[in-house]
């Protein structure tokens, strides 16, 4: 997950907060004065000087007069490093889930744009192209179903070519002679503008 770049001050808190939590520094110690703070952080006296608030304000250390800054509490440094582990926690995961969100949204913007180019493609492919088949749903009775196409001689008696069958959801391609035609099937085939009343005439005129 990605780490959240915490101000440098607070960062130097919980680095305190940590050595007292794990006894490093006991409660009673004094703290390095604020110089010493800043030269072995590589920080200015005021980022210092602001680390030391943070702990003072949450209970953890306090400033006494000629006595400077000493440990009060370890259970308080304890839960301040706990405190600030869950918000980091919960800050990276939320940066995470913000750019898994905007890959997806990325994702999504490329898939819709591949989307609309082959809609677009198809439609010219459709209007340009005359090999594009034609379809036709068989739903009303006929007296030439259940015979195989050498039988309908169907090539010649309309004009057409029969490339595919659609028949109980399953598509046959290129159907041989001994395929056959039923009610409900959706035939595919190619052929002049005519062709879808020529071959409707040939299943329900005869």
């Amino acid at each position: 997950m990605a780490a959240i770049k915490q101000p440098r001050y607070r960062v130097i808190a919980l680095r305190i907060a940590e050595k007292i939590s794990t006894n490093q520094l006991k409660v009673g110690d004094k703290i390095h004065a604020r110089s010493t703070l800043a030269t072995t952080f590589g920080v200015s006296a005021e980022t210092a000087r602001r680390a030391i608030s943070v702990l003072v304000d949450l209970g953890i250390v306090e400033t006494r007069h000629g006595s400077g800054v000493v440990v009060t509490s370890r259970q308080k440094a304890q839960d301040y490093v706990n405190t600030e582990q869950e918000v980091n926690g919960l800050q990276s995961l939320q940066q995470d889930l913000k750019n898994q969100i905007k890959a997806q949204q990325a994702a999504l913007t490329t898939l819709g744009a591949s989307l609309q180019s082959f809609i677009d493609q198809s439609q010219h492919y459709q209007q340009h192209n005359p090999l594009t088949p034609f379809e036709l749903a068989l739903t009303a009775p006929s007296a030439m179903f259940e015979k195989e196409l050498r039988e309908l001689n169907f090539w010649h008696k309309t004009g057409t070519t029969l490339v595919g069958i659609m028949h109980d959801d399953k598509l046959t391609i290129s159907p041989g002679p001994y395929a056959k035609v039923f009610q409900g099937d959706t035939l595919y085939f190619v052929g002049d503008q005519n062709s879808v009343q020529s071959v409707s005439n040939f299943f329900y005129q005869n």
